[in-house]
């Protein structure tokens, strides 16, 4: 990478929702600008996975709804892979499972990230209002700078 840019290597988290998306495509325009690296991370949270029926299937429900969250996981890095491709911005991404907030800050903390980006607020409904208060955690914890788009 350019070792005269601000930015070597930027962060995106996603979750695949219209909001994600809009930080993803600004992600995408300062990693071109600034020849960087673009990491897509996409975080299942604990609580996403658990099943708390007391029935010999539950256990089965839990591993489907897991790999679905896997499989949404890989969709949302998906579209940044893709949006990266088209401008030569090389993309990698991780899916992980953990707190979202811990799981970001420790990420860039852990690959020398220079930019976290991500949006105001993810899916809708109470998930919605989850994912906020990951962007605020983050925004309090880490030691990096953010950006947040609208």
């Amino acid at each position: 990478m350019d070792t005269s840019s601000i930015f070597s290597n930027i962060m995106v988290a996603t979750d695949g929702s219209e909001v994600a998306r809009k930080a993803v495509d600004s992600a995408v325009k300062i990693a071109k600008l600034n020849n960087s690296k673009l990491y897509a991370v996409h975080v299942i949270a604990p609580g996403e996975v658990s099943v708390t029926l007391h029935d010999p299937r539950s256990v089965e429900w839990k591993k489907a709804m897991k790999e679905q969250l896997e499989v949404q996981g890989r969709e949302a890095t998906a579209y940044v892979e893709t949006s990266g491709k088209i401008v030569n911005v090389p993309v990698e991404s991780a899916i992980l499972e953990g707190n979202p907030a811990d799981e970001i800050v420790n990420f860039a903390e852990k690959n020398d990230i220079d930019l976290i980006v991500m949006g105001t607020l993810g899916k809708t409904g109470v998930q919605r209002f989850l994912l906020g208060s990951v962007t605020e955690n983050v925004i309090r914890h880490s030691k990096k700078p953010v950006l947040i788009v609208r």
